[in-house]
């Protein structure tokens, strides 16, 4: 399946819900957004049935996402449903990691392969003044737990945002003893970033990804580490992101870079999402969105694939450097 600017689209990202246990400052308000009806998210029938049309036009990834994707009711089943689709080789998932330990073995169970957990700090006051309501500790305990539960790879995401003076050494250190890849993943200004209620950061806490890596080398050679080197092709996790590897030479993980907005990746991408309200968004960036909701509940696979068809043609070139979108990043899904 490729789009009218002939990238190959394979990938597919579906948010849950707009619901989390945590008040992220990037993410969504102190007092939380105004929670979907239980008639306005797609059911867990619509969404398995989405993926089953998407795949026969070519979808093979599919990751769920939030809110929280694990605070949605029959997430396990949904995972087996998917896994089971013909032309799917993986489900993977974006999480916090907070509720993992209770759950991640029905998960794995289940057809759950991957999962990346979000993670921004290792302070945890910090932890706690971004997350608004979270604990730092449960957090790494779902990192734990994906570990133990063998799920492969587990992925650690961190936005980098310079007024947060994050430490970053310690972030890529977590890839030296165990097999976590740690990515770091440039801020990006999506929903009311500077306005009122928002995070007040803005284009001057972007950390282009480049400066970052020399940065972490540097501060790797103060503390008698070697400096970052490309991954080998052996040590790149598997995935469909956009990421570019790295690691410190014998270290059993790896480190890698996300820029969308300092280096471009927009001619590979490879993705359409869809939000938890039935919005198919061609873009991240752009606030352009169809309704494949009321094609699930009122016509037959054509039409679902139709507008699936439709977003793919929608597909823009690339985001032009834009940021800001109308929606706030967990009514987006990421």
């Amino acid at each position: 399946m490729k789009d009218s600017h002939g990238r190959v689209i394979d990938y597919l990202r579906i948010s849950l819900t707009d619901r989390c246990n945590f008040r992220c400052v990037y993410c969504m308000p102190e007092s939380g957004v105004c929670s979907m009806g239980h008639d306005e998210i797609l059911r867990i029938e619509e969404i398995e049935r989405l993926v089953r049309v998407a795949a026969g036009l070519g979808i093979r990834s599919v990751r769920l996402t939030g809110g929280e994707p694990l605070v949605r009711k029959g997430v396990v089943d949904l995972v087996g449903a998917i896994t089971a689709i013909d032309g799917i080789e993986n489900v993977s998932m974006t999480t916090n990691g907070v509720l993992l330990p209770a759950m991640v073995d029905d998960l794995r169970a289940a057809g759950l392969s991957r999962v990346n957990i979000s993670l921004d700090t290792l302070d945890p006051d910090q932890f706690r003044a971004i997350t608004r309501v979270g604990r730092l500790e449960d957090t790494l305990a779902g990192i734990d737990a994906a570990l133990e539960a063998g799920l492969a790879p587990v992925k650690v995401n961190a936005v980098t945002v310079r007024s947060l003076n994050q430490d970053f050494l310690a972030f890529a250190k977590l890839s030296i003893d165990r097999l976590l890849h740690v990515r770091f993943i440039e801020y990006m200004p999506v929903g009311n970033a500077e306005g009122e209620g928002g995070t007040g950061w803005g284009k001057a806490d972007v950390i282009p990804s480049e400066e970052l890596c020399e940065l972490i080398s540097a501060q790797a050679a103060a503390a008698g580490l070697p400096a970052l080197v490309p991954a080998s092709k052996s040590s790149k996790p598997v995935g469909w992101g956009p990421a570019r590897y790295f690691e410190f030479p014998g270290a059993a993980g790896t480190v890698g870079f996300i820029s969308p907005l300092s280096r471009h990746f927009c001619s590979e991408c490879n993705r359409l999402r869809v939000t938890a309200d039935g919005k198919v968004r061609p873009c991240l960036f752009s606030d352009h969105e169809l309704d494949v909701r009321e094609a699930l509940r009122n016509g037959d696979d054509e039409v679902v694939r139709a507008v699936l068809l439709e977003a793919l043609g929608a597909k823009p070139d690339e985001h032009h450097d834009k940021v800001g979108t109308e929606r706030n990043m967990s009514q987006i899904g990421g």
